[in-house]
């Protein structure tokens, strides 16, 4: 069981403040919508699924790219370094979920 204790002197944690609640659903909320849109915008423009997936799936890379420097840009990490980790990490998890889904959709 976590005590008050340890979770603020050894692990660094503060009680959450619950005004702030709201604030954070809705922060997470909107993060979670636009970064889901962006490998859908190819479909809305691209009536072919074949050339739509191959859009998305660089606009993805890009997007992660991104979002991965610019993350390694706050975090102190080295910003470039950051950018291809999160593009990999992206990457391995796009081409898991689609090779499951072809497998349970033969």
């Amino acid at each position: 069981m976590l005590t008050r204790w340890h979770g603020r002197f050894e692990l660094g944690l503060e009680k959450p403040d619950p005004r702030r609640a709201l604030y954070s659903a809705m922060t997470i909320a909107i993060a979670y919508v636009l970064g889901g849109i962006v490998p859908l915008i190819p479909y809305m423009f691209i009536p072919n699924a074949s050339e739509a997936v191959l859009v998305s799936v660089v606009i993805t890379l890009i997007a992660l790219l991104i979002f991965g420097f610019v993350k390694g840009c706050f975090t102190g990490s080295k910003p470039i370094k950051s950018a291809f980790e999160t593009a990999l990490i992206g990457a391995v998890a796009s081409a898991a979920a689609f090779g499951l889904a072809k497998a349970f959709n033969p």
